[in-house]
Formats: C-alpha cells, sequence, structure tokens
C-alpha cells in the first residue's frame, strides 16, 4: 500500500534558523521537522496545544511545533500568524 502525502497545509513564508538552532542542528533534522510541521504534524506538542494548532490553521494565528532531533537536542519550529515567516529555534531563545 502507497502512502498518501497531502502536501504542505499552509504556507511557511521564509524560512529562518536562528544561530543556537544551526549550531546544535543537523540540516537534515531541520528539514524533516519543518515538512512535518508544514503538513500539521505539530511533533511533541501537547493535545491541548495541537487542537490550538488545528483551529489556528483554519482561522489565523501563530502555528507552534516542538521535535527532538536525532541527537537528543529539543527544539521549536513556529510560522507567524500571517504565514510570511517559520523559525526554527532552541527553547532557549524562545
Amino acid at each position: 500500500m502507497i502512502a498518501f502525502d497531502a502536501g504542505p497545509k499552509f504556507s511557511l513564508g521564509e524560512i529562518h534558523v536562528t544561530s543556537g538552532a544551526a549550531a546544535k542542528l543537523l540540516s537534515q533534522d531541520i528539514d524533516a521537522a519543518v515538512r512535518r510541521h508544514s503538513r500539521g504534524d505539530w511533533g511533541e506538542i501537547r493535545a491541548d496545544g495541537q487542537e490550538d494548532n488545528d483551529r489556528r490553521l483554519e482561522h489565523g494565528g501563530t502555528i507552534a511545533s516542538i521535535y527532538t532531533s536525532s541527537t537528543g537536542i529539543r527544539f521549536y519550529v513556529l510560522t507567524e500568524a500571517d504565514r510570511t515567516v517559520t523559525t526554527v529555534l532552541l527553547p532557549d531563545e524562545f
């Protein structure tokens, strides 16, 4: 059986990676997380946060996801409410 990939659910705008995230994360982890985020896979966000993201996807608002890299580093992917910028950052850069 072939899995169907609906593709991105929203525009990411320009993608920015903070200096801290760029220094500590592997590029393949960043790429995979941004791809998951754009498809509505919010990663390790709690259930209430997932519901918030789903609502914001339809009605507007900032969308946030949390992931853990292949090396065990926790990081965030945030897309601004106007969908012009998506930022990859570490928790201490938030």
